[in-house]
């Protein structure tokens, strides 16, 4: 009886053997592989943590320094933020959060510049659009209307396209080409919701440019009939 069980146990310690020696390599590499993975993951996604927390300390001294009124380290700083956090929305918040603080300090072109860069290398479409609005805004002050125009070409997020219509509307108006303002006001009062505050603000420039917002057809909101039960 030992020896038919001994001979069973050698029978499959050979299959085994044959299993190992023809698959063994294999089975290896897919659990160093495997380990590989899971350890390069959780390596990135510490890295993703650290990263978003100098970025965030980053963007504190920003703010700490435009309370503060410290234009020199809020460039320095927001210059930091710019080469080590680029693609982070926290250098985006930043760039905005610093061009707000340089205009008030009258220093113009960095905070145009700051826009500027905003504009061109924001990740996220909407901060896109309020860096071109923005810069839009500071050229349009400085009498640079083709310019101003020039940075609100382009496709924005939806949302965003009335306040676009109504920014290139002042352009216009600047400019003294009424019709030009007058069709961008309509643009801007058409996609802006009945209910919405910013609506009264360009009705007034409608009155302003010569037309009455009264005689703008309303938007009419469609909804397809429900289908009726036999």
């Amino acid at each position: 009886m030992a020896t038919h069980l001994d001979l069973d146990e050698q029978e499959q310690l050979d299959q085994l053997k044959h299993f190992w020696n023809t698959y063994g390599t294999l089975i290896t590499w897919v659990v160093l592989l495997a380990a590989g993975a899971f350890v390069a993951w959780n390596g990135w996604q510490y890295f993703q943590r650290s990263k978003a927390a100098q970025a965030a300390a980053l963007y504190d001294e920003v703010e700490r320094s435009a309370q503060s009124g410290d234009v020199e380290r809020i460039q320095r700083v927001l210059g930091d933020m710019k080469e080590r956090f680029a693609k982070t929305a926290y250098a985006q918040q930043a760039g905005l959060l610093a061009a707000k603080a340089l205009y008030e300090k009258g220093n113009l072109d960095a905070s145009r510049a700051a826009l500027g860069w905003v504009a061109e290398s924001a990740v996220d479409p909407g901060y896109k659009a309020v860096a071109k609005l923005r810069l839009a805004a500071e050229l349009l002050d400085s009498k640079s209307y083709d310019e101003a125009l020039k940075q609100l070409s382009g496709d924005v997020p939806r949302e965003f396209e009335p306040l676009v219509a109504d920014r290139k509307g002042d352009i216009y108006m600047a400019q003294g080409k009424r019709n030009e303002a007058q069709a961008e006001y309509r643009k801007a009062w058409t996609g802006l919701g009945a209910t919405s505050d910013y609506r009264r603000l360009v009705e007034f420039k409608l009155n302003a440019s010569g037309v009455d917002p009264k005689s703008l057809a309303p938007v009419i909101t469609v909804t397809p009939a429900a289908p009726q039960k036999s």
